[in-house]
């Protein structure tokens, strides 16, 4: 993030007009003395460049700027507007949340249900389907955002050099105990697409995509798949084809994951696959050529692949789309710390971490990867099997709605629909289901004071991004002890929003940007709900024109109070620049 030399500081005294501030006696009512606090350049920097100033102040009765039009558009989404006017700020939900998009809700109508529910993201698993069906999807949802006011971010998951298996149904199989099973990667000519379903009728064939997917695997060892939707036992190994026993019955969906355990251990394979396969980057050209804003990489083992693509991305294309790297394996777990660093976000996949790491260091593992994502100011996806039970049934269990408070209380950015939405009957009702149990974590936490403080790591090394940490840091301490409706940033790249967004304040973040990229970015940080505004180079003029536009659509009222920050720089650069962290009372 670019800030110019002079930025603001927040001080411990309050420039006000009235000598007193009551804020609906929810905080205190003191005198309060006028104070600047300037530091000298020169002992920070040493250089003559100008100086720092700190100016925080309470405007009380705030006007119009008599230059500022209404005229000019407001770019925010339908549903969070309409939740504004219902509920205020405070009713605002701050959890975001992702729609895997498949053939139960690729429709026009189903697609808006998603969006009027509460959906945030729509994420496309380039394992299923065409291109051309994802292209409509994707078509579909840039068309509704722009004709409905939605802001419907879309992300693409690639596929990853895994090994899968092809059963050639296009639904899912079952495999019952005790029935016989073949894996091989040589597709016999008699059996190729063909599944036998009639019990007795002879061995079931499935085809893995890749050559030695057998390779060191042994006689008795167990194959799971999908991380236990089913599994088997090594019986036979003839060449590069597995004769297996169904031993815990369950579900082959197409396209299953497969990996083999033995003596209650993972088998770790010697051929290592590619993060990236030949055909996700024929993935990425499409999602960079449909104008997608998030790519998820699958099966991450380092950095080294995330900056691979990050890097074909910034020479490919003149947009912003942000990397998320996907924890999957043990491997990213060791090295966490540093995809976490090379990424712009995080989506803790726990069905195939689970497969890898024993079930019961799942929770310690999901929140550990949060509480690192917070500390390096990544936004983290908790996703895979949060309702699970909802893709053939229209309640969940209770324990799933346990799990879904408890990545809410956790302070996750995100929260994930997949089969839920994709395939199954009530996806609808799966999205309310985490919207409601989000927003009432939500509210318990702001009741029960139990906002989590985090002990900030500085991620600046330059003096200004520094100021920018602390610009936000105490804003979000002041916002929360002053007891403010909201935070408003004005930002042109999302960092301050973002920053701001880490230390999870009680009041929501208006982020107000004239950037669409980093409109849909900020789609997944928490608590941040992003407004597309043309922004001027004189804040004041910004914060006047858009709480004026805001005023007039019903969304603020006379006596919220905001406290404001803002990261936009001048374009002509003076000797002494100023930015405030600022109070005001709208009247």
């Amino acid at each position: 993030m670019a800030i110019a030399r002079d930025s603001a500081i927040f001080c411990r005294h309050i420039v006000a007009k009235s000598p007193s501030v009551d804020f609906k006696t929810r905080v205190f009512r003191v005198p309060i003395s006028p104070t600047r606090l300037c530091f000298n350049v020169d002992k920070l920097k040493g250089n003559n460049r100008g100086r720092i100033g700190v100016r925080v102040g309470v405007e009380v009765g705030l006007k119009t700027a008599e230059s500022v039009s209404v005229s000019s558009g407001l770019g925010l989404d339908v549903v969070t507007e309409g939740e504004l006017r219902e509920k205020g700020f405070s009713g605002l939900r701050k959890t975001k949340l992702v729609c895997t998009i498949g053939p139960a809700c690729c429709s026009v109508e189903d697609l808006e249900r998603l969006a009027l529910g509460g959906m945030n993201v729509a994420r496309l698993n380039m394992c299923h389907n065409t291109r051309e069906r994802h292209r409509d999807v994707i078509r579909k949802i840039k068309r509704l955002n722009e004709e409905k006011g939605f802001c419907v971010s879309v992300m693409i998951d690639t596929e990853g050099s895994q090994c899968v298996v092809d059963h050639g149904d296009p639904s899912a199989v079952k495999a019952e105990e005790g029935s016989i099973w073949l894996f091989t990667s040589k597709e016999t000519t008699e059996m190729k697409g063909e599944v036998s379903k009639d019990e007795g009728s002879g061995p079931f064939t499935v085809h893995a995509n890749c050559e030695g997917f057998s390779e060191g695997i042994e006689v008795r060892d167990e194959l799971v798949v999908d991380g236990g939707m089913a599994s088997f036992e090594v019986i036979e190994k003839i060449g590069n084809t597995l004769r297996c026993k169904c031993t815990d019955p369950g579900l082959l969906l197409p396209r299953a994951k497969l990996s083999f355990w033995r003596d209650g251990r993972l088998v770790k394979k010697n051929n290592e696959l590619p993060t990236l396969s030949i055909k996700d980057w024929f993935h990425i050209d499409f999602g960079i050529s449909e104008g997608v804003d998030l790519i998820a990489l699958s099966f991450v083992n380092d950095a080294d692949a995330v900056k691979q693509l990050k890097n074909y991305l910034s020479s490919s294309t003149s947009r912003s789309i942000k990397v998320l790297a996907k924890i999957e394996s043990l491997e990213s777990l060791q090295k966490l710390e540093e995809i976490v660093e090379a990424s712009d976000g995080i989506m803790v996949a726990r069905g195939d971490l689970g497969v890898e790491i024993p079930l019961e260091h799942i929770p310690a593992a999901q929140e550990k990867i949060i509480e690192v994502c917070r500390q390096l100011n990544k936004p983290v996806i908790i996703a895979s099997q949060l309702l699970e039970s909802m893709v053939e049934y229209p309640t969940p269990t209770r324990a799933e709605v346990a799990d879904v408070s408890e990545a809410v209380r956790q302070f996750a950015d995100a929260l994930m629909l997949s089969g839920e939405s994709a395939i199954g009957s009530f996806g609808h009702k799966a999205l309310s289901v985490l919207r409601t149990t989000s927003s009432r974590m939500e509210q318990w936490s702001r009741e029960e004071n139990q906002q989590n403080g985090l002990l900030q790591r500085q991620l600046g090394l330059s003096l200004a991004d520094k100021i920018a940490e602390q610009i936000c840091n105490c804003a979000v301490e002041m916002a929360n002890k002053l007891g403010v409706e909201a935070i408003f940033v004005y930002t042109k790249q999302g960092h301050m929003a973002s920053l701001l967004s880490r230390n999870r304040p009680c009041p929501p973040i208006i982020a107000f940007t004239n950037d669409a990229s980093t409109r849909m970015a900020l789609n997944l940080q928490w608590g941040v709900m992003p407004i597309l505004v043309d922004l001027s180079d004189d804040v004041e003029a910004n914060i006047s024109r858009t709480i004026d536009l805001m005023k007039t659509r019903g969304m603020v009222k006379n006596g919220d109070a905001v406290l404001v920050v803002s990261d936009v720089i001048p374009s002509c650069e003076t000797a002494n620049v100023f930015q405030s962290i600022q109070v005001k009372t709208i009247v």
